[in-house]
């Protein structure tokens, strides 16, 4: 009987990995096979009970081996019974009856939710483990394939892959790791000495010329401004203009000449690049990028403006979207990962790829760094990832949880029930044996 429910269950755990079957069909499966194991345990516990009176009855009547069925039998059911008792007790309460400590999984899932997270923290996600788990990865290296090989013949499992990869980002909880990710950014961001990094930009950016474009910039901007608001000047030395300088004239005379010497000025600036004003306002922003690296009260006051802007809710808001602009795009190219690398983007994917594989000093940077980011995430966040785990069990109502972890072992614990009748029944045929001995 053993066999035939054990050729039962592997033929049918066959028929569902072989048709690839959604989760819901796959979940469907397994319940069937749940109640056919409940139906072949149940039946040969009948058995043993009809088996038992047979025996019983041939006993009184007949000489014989007839106590040997009949202790078979009676010991088959005592066993049969006591592991349908305790395969039940997990799940629910025995024939509906509220006896103490049954009914264990339903009662006690918040702590099977905690213990379930601790056992991941504890054996999964800690420095040590991940950091060796790490250690010989190659990130950098399949990237690069991965890019560079967008259309391989690897394209189902990739395009598999990357589904299940879009599902697990869409069903983690969108506020509680949309807060942990938000909580980094803005924490990077307080840490962030931004003054230094500043000053170094603005010197690498003189020391380039780069900042021509910058200085041009302005004295077009300044150019533009001066010609939209050129009435604001004549009106300004209109009013300052007493009444002997109106009734000459020399009032239009003033302000033709301020803003023609200014235009003036503002040409000369843009046509001439080694002009003095020009040289006046490089060696400023020489000075202000010093300032920044070297100056403490310069950097304490950007670091002040630093702060004011993170409380600003502005930023709190571009903070927000980050987060929500990046979900969306990881799961567009998760769900999509063809219509992701298409395009210029696509091929210049592509040609990073090609470099990710290709620049070994690229490669181990990168190695290093997401090894780094990998371990520190672990030993940062490790609680806060394992915490998902037992809140999403603790939401889960009794009947839920219940239903998922009997779909997923209940036909192995109905073995249990025809393992414990047979070995019981075996069991009876000994003590039997040993007691017609003494």
């Amino acid at each position: 009987m053993a066999f035939f429910a054990h050729r039962i269950k592997v033929r049918g755990v066959k028929a569902v990995n072989q048709l690839g079957l959604s989760e819901k069909a796959r979940y469907a499966a397994r319940d069937t096979e749940l109640r056919q194991m409940r139906i072949i345990a149940t039946a040969l516990l009948l058995c043993m009970a009809a088996l038992f009176v047979f025996g019983k009855y041939m006993e009184t009547r007949y000489d014989g081996y007839w106590g040997f069925l009949r202790a078979f039998a009676e010991a088959g059911m005592v066993g049969g019974l006591a592991d349908w008792f305790a395969v039940t007790a997990l799940f629910r309460h025995p024939l509906g009856i509220p006896i103490p400590h049954t009914a264990i999984i339903p009662n006690n899932k918040e702590r099977l939710g905690r213990t379930l997270a601790s056992f991941l923290r504890t054996n999964f996600l800690t420095t040590k483990v991940v950091a060796r788990r790490v250690q010989r990865m190659d990130v950098a290296g399949a990237i690069g394939k991965f890019l560079s090989a967008p259309s391989g013949g690897e394209g189902r499992m990739r395009l598999g892959a990357s589904r299940l990869m879009g599902d697990i980002i869409a069903a983690l909880d969108d506020e509680r790791l949309g807060g942990i990710a938000k909580g980094a950014i803005r924490k990077q961001l307080d840490k962030l000495d931004i003054a230094p990094l500043l000053g170094q930009l603005l010197t690498a950016m003189i020391r380039e010329r780069r900042h021509i474009p910058v200085l041009d910039g302005i004295i077009k901007w300044a150019s533009a401004t001066l010609e939209a608001n050129e009435h604001l000047i004549r009106e300004m030395v209109e009013e300052r203009a007493n009444t002997l300088m109106r009734w000459t004239g020399l009032d239009d005379k003033l302000a033709n000449a301020i803003v023609n010497g200014l235009n003036k000025l503002l040409h000369d600036m843009a046509e001439d690049p080694d002009h003095p004003l020009r040289e006046k306002g490089e060696e400023g922003l020489a000075k202000l990028a010093h300032d920044l690296r070297h100056d403490k009260e310069l950097q304490a006051k950007v670091a002040h403006w630093k702060g004011q802007l993170l409380e600003n809710p502005a930023m709190g808001k571009w903070i927000n979207s980050l987060w929500d602009q990046g979900r969306n795009s990881l799961l567009k190219a998760a769900r999509n990962p063809d219509a992701a690398l298409a395009g210029s983007f696509g091929d210049a994917l592509i040609k990073l790829g090609g470099n990710l594989q290709a620049d070994t000093g690229l490669k181990h940077q990168i190695n290093r760094f997401a090894r780094r980011a990998i371990v520190g995430t672990t030993e940062n966040y490790g609680d806060n990832i394992v915490r998902l785990v037992s809140d999403t069990v603790a939401r889960w109502d009794a009947s839920t949880i219940t239903d998922r972890v009997e779909n997923a072992v209940g036909s192995d614990l109905q073995f249990i029930r025809i393992n414990g009748t047979l070995v019981g029944g075996l069991a009876g045929i000994i003590i039997h044996a040993v007691g017609l001995l003494i």
